[in-house]
């Protein structure tokens, strides 16, 4: 029986399918936000919250696993050194899945090799460093009479 056996097999072989989450979360971390699969975001949010969990230890036994199961190190210092951080007062629920096209059914946005639902992947809190605001520029001496 296949009682309580959560993981999803996404149709890949476990090295396959390792590889592809790991793969997906340091996009992630690279670029913030991710367009995917519904089932292949939904496998990649449990790794992707519990890696922001490591981060949040901050040991180096924690980056040692951190990088272990990501396989790259780039990844790993971006995700203890900005995100983990961000998420410091934040118990869980780090990232979101927001559902891309029509409202239902056949009118929401599929792949185009399975016609699979699409979503965007993304963190919850807009971790994004912000740019330095222009200065406003006074008004010409004209304009002020």
């Amino acid at each position: 029986m296949r009682h309580l056996k959560r993981t999803a097999k996404l149709g890949r072989t476990s090295e396959h399918r390792n590889a592809m989450l790991a793969n997906l979360v340091c996009s992630l971390i690279e670029h913030k936000r991710v367009t995917t699969s519904l089932a292949k975001a939904k496998a990649a949010r449990s790794v992707a919250e519990k890696m922001v969990t490591l981060g949040k230890k901050g040991t180096i036994a924690h980056r040692r696993l951190a990088v272990a199961r990501l396989h790259q190190e780039k990844a790993a210092k971006t995700l203890f050194a900005e995100i983990a951080p961000a998420f410091k007062d934040r118990r869980s629920g780090y990232t979101r899945i927001i559902r891309l096209g029509g409202l239902t059914g056949k009118h929401r946005a599929r792949g185009l090799g399975d016609a699979g639902e699409r979503v965007i992947l993304e963190w919850v809190d807009d971790i994004i460093p912000a740019a330095p605001a222009a200065p406003a520029t006074e008004p010409k001496a004209e304009e002020k009479k």
